[in-house]
């Protein structure tokens, strides 16, 4: 039998050559002077060879053991390589069952605005994958995940911790569709979290404030690219989102009109924005700034990404505006409460804020032309308005209608 002494001792040859430790077991050492344990042995008549490990990072003592268990499992009848095999293989389907596997593979096959799957992959990488990750994902029980979700839930984080919970039940789902499991456990789930408070976002609408915000803007002494993000949005009202990763190449200035494509919508449909006098005015004084191409409104400190989605509201801050004030997020609420108020068809107001439809008969006829007409008449209207309140001037009508 051989000792740690001698294997120690043992030089490398021209050719590859095995020294025996006993009952199968041997030493085998490479050219390049690697030492691998070896198991020969014979299964259902054939000649056959267990790899057992690398010298010295598996001891004598730990290779002995192994080939113990090896002859036991012979003794009973099973063959150690194929039982090997069998484990291998139960490994590898258990990572592609995984949760880690199956949620990377569902955020993959989402058709979804490019903000929503940022959302839902940070979700699930900074709170599900470190947690649940490597369980097979049809062994993952409602209580490791409702632990998770009370982790999440304890720092205050209630409306992070509802999310996650949806998102992980649809990754679930995805799972049982797909045959890799057959329950979703945050089904028993529901109303064991705390319900997060609604959150309304602040919002100017009285006219003589909104001329007074207007006025601030006017002054605004910060960059001149977040000054423009400022006097477009009120004229715009789309989500701040979309104005940030607005692009050179979805505006037709001399048809005073902009395309926000699906992938970048909140509800993932195609969106028309016509553009009043003033906003394409605004526009073609930034087109020396940023254009041709590339980003409107890109971060100050690359051109390869857009503005910080807290330029915006940091801005406002700046000019005197709490959060509890006004956001930019506010200025669709401003439009949507002062349009309604003074006539404008609800349906042309509801498709220019690119709000979901709740009829799914009228979804259904509705994209991102319907109402533009009348959306158009109502854009420059309303651009005109404020310019009238900005100034100070009488408030008049925007010769709205009702239909």
């Amino acid at each position: 039998m051989l000792t740690n002494t001698e294997l120690r001792s043992l030089k490398p040859r021209t050719k590859p050559y095995r020294v025996a430790d006993g009952t199968g077991l041997s030493i085998e050492v490479k050219p390049s002077g690697s030492k691998l344990w070896r198991f020969r042995y014979r299964y259902a008549g054939k000649a056959k060879m267990l790899s057992m490990g690398v010298y010295p990072e598996v001891t004598l003592r730990e290779a002995r053991q192994l080939h113990n268990k090896a002859r036991k499992t012979l003794r009973e009848g099973t063959d150690p390589s194929e039982l090997r095999q069998q484990a291998k293989t139960a490994i590898a389907q258990a990572a592609v069952n995984s949760f880690e596997a199956v949620a990377r593979q569902w955020m993959a096959r989402q058709d979804v605005a490019e903000v929503t799957a940022i959302k839902n992959r940070w979700l699930l990488e900074t709170f599900a994958i470190p947690e649940l990750g490597r369980h097979p994902i049809a062994e993952i029980t409602p209580r490791e995940i409702l632990t998770l979700l009370r982790k999440v839930e304890s720092t205050g984080k209630l409306e992070t911790a509802q999310r996650l919970k949806q998102k992980i039940g649809q990754v679930c789902r995805y799972a049982i569709v797909e045959g890799m499991a057959e329950v979703d456990p945050t089904g028993s789930l529901r109303g064991v979290l705390k319900t997060p408070k609604t959150h309304h976002h602040a919002a100017i609408t009285e006219p003589k404030a909104i001329g007074a915000l207007l006025r601030a803007i006017d002054g605004f002494e910060g960059q001149p690219v977040t000054l423009a993000a400022l006097k477009l949005l009120p004229l715009v009202f789309v989500r701040p989102g979309e104005l940030r990763h607005a692009e050179w190449l979805e505006f037709d200035l001399e048809a005073a009109v902009w395309h926000i494509p699906a992938e970048r919508m909140k509800m993932g449909a195609a969106h028309i924005v016509p553009l009043s006098k003033q906003a394409v005015a605004i526009l073609r004084a930034l087109y020396p700034l940023t254009g041709p191409r590339g980003y409107v409104f890109p971060s100050v400190r690359t051109s390869t990404r857009p503005m910080s989605e807290n330029t915006v509201n940091a801005a406002l801050r700046r000019l005197g505006y709490s959060k509890d004030e006004m956001t930019g997020h506010g200025f669709r609420a401003m439009a949507s409460s002062r349009l309604n108020e003074m006539g404008w068809t609800p349906d042309a107001i509801e498709r220019q804020l690119a709000h979901a439809e709740s009829n799914a008969v009228r979804a259904a006829y509705s994209h991102g032309a319907a109402y533009l007409d009348e959306r158009r008449r109502m854009m420059q209207a309303w651009a005109d308005y404020l310019d009238g309140i900005k100034t100070g001037g009488n408030v008049v009508a925007l010769h709205g209608r009702r239909t």
